[in-house]
């Protein structure tokens, strides 16, 4: 993975929100191994994320700090990014199932929590550049089954201008309490730059992959996927298997990250998607037939009714990114998938999760 060469300048730490999480953990070490220091904010309420920030510690402890405390705590957001140099909000409230089952939650960890933080920045730390992680969920579901069609073991679109993937143009159609939370908190992060002059960027990210992602059902599914084939589980299918997103190995995401903070002059108030583009794009069905090919043998995959606010075909269109930051993705979904693969087993964590599932 290649980095920026120097750090940004300036006094304070970079303040990671959900810095002990899958993202939040590459970048985090991206940072402190270019010269950055580094503080993890995060209330750990995640299967894994203690392990992470072990690892880190273990690996980067002399520029990581840790604070555990809750983005939904205005004083502890206040005092953490009082004085920071930057700022690369990434807590979240992450599953759409989630959401559904707790809307009240959803809205507090992700649209007030990050009101928390804009306005932490905004009062405490004015020159310090804020990243945000939205997601692709903003556009809704965008194409319906009936405007698709079937190739192989993959959706296509019938009209071929889609093929390039949607642009940030696309209309926003919030669906889902987790699509509202979210697109509530990405129009704030932009509407801050506007009215207040807060140096920030937004990123509609796609589907993320790679070390330190311990996937779920409702989050991570290319990880959760490998992890179940591993195991020898089954794995649940929530519509007919043929929807397709782009994919982007972590380290890609992390340069994106890091580009975007050492060009905040340039790109201040810009929105970018942020995914694997036409180039990197999987059926649930095609990784599927992946995982087969790695291990040897198929998944057990048993098939449930579509969920809310599920996109049948969502490929991200890049291209302002890189003109912007000259940004480009440059692991392929092969050499992709394999370095995945080969993280979880390396770092037992297919013997971690068999033993939690027994206890």
């Amino acid at each position: 993975m290649t980095l920026p060469a120097t750090p940004i300048r300036g006094e304070g730490q970079i303040v990671v929100t959900g810095g002990a999480g899958f993202l939040g953990t590459n970048v985090a070490q991206a940072l402190a191994r270019r010269g950055d220091d580094v503080l993890i904010f995060d209330n750990l309420s995640r299967l894994h994320v203690r392990e992470n920030v072990s690892w880190l510690q273990q690996h980067d402890g002399n520029r990581i700090s840790m604070r555990v405390a809750d983005v939904r705590d205005e004083e502890a957001v206040s005092e953490a990014i009082r004085g920071a140099r930057a700022v690369i909000h990434l807590a979240a409230q992450v599953a759409v199932t989630t959401s559904v089952d707790d809307p009240i939650t959803d809205f507090e960890v992700n649209a007030r929590g990050t009101l928390n933080v804009l306005e932490a920045v905004r009062r405490y730390a004015p020159n310090a550049p804020l990243l945000f992680a939205s997601t692709n969920k903003v556009y809704g579901k965008l194409l319906p089954v009936e405007a698709l069609e079937r190739d192989g073991l993959r959706y296509v679109p019938r009209k071929p201008q889609h093929t390039s993937g949607f642009d940030e143009s696309t209309p926003l159609s919030l669906y889902s309490p987790y699509g509202c939370s979210k697109g509530s908190a990405d129009q704030y992060v932009i509407d801050y730059s506007r009215i207040y002059g807060v140096k920030t960027a937004v990123f509609r990210m796609s589907c993320l992959y790679g070390p330190h992602q311990f996937g779920n059902e409702d989050q991570g599914w290319v990880a959760h996927f490998v992890i179940s084939a591993l195991r020898g589980e089954p794995i649940s299918i929530y519509g007919d298997g043929y929807q397709v997103r782009d994919i982007l190995e972590v380290g890609d995401a992390v340069r994106a990250y890091l580009l975007a903070l050492d060009q905040i002059d340039a790109i201040s108030g810009s929105v970018f998607n942020l995914g694997g583009g036409p180039e990197n794009t999987l059926s649930l069905r095609e990784l599927l037939r992946a995982i087969e090919k790695m291990e040897g043998r198929a998944p057990e995959v048993s098939f449930h009714d579509w969920r809310p606010g599920d996109q049948p075909w969502y490929v991200s269109d890049t291209r302002a990114l890189t003109g912007a930051t000259g940004w480009q993705a440059q692991v392929n979904v092969d050499a992709g998938l394999r370095r995945l693969r080969d993280w979880l087993i390396a770092s037992a964590v297919v013997q971690q999760t068999k033993r939690e599932a027994v206890a």
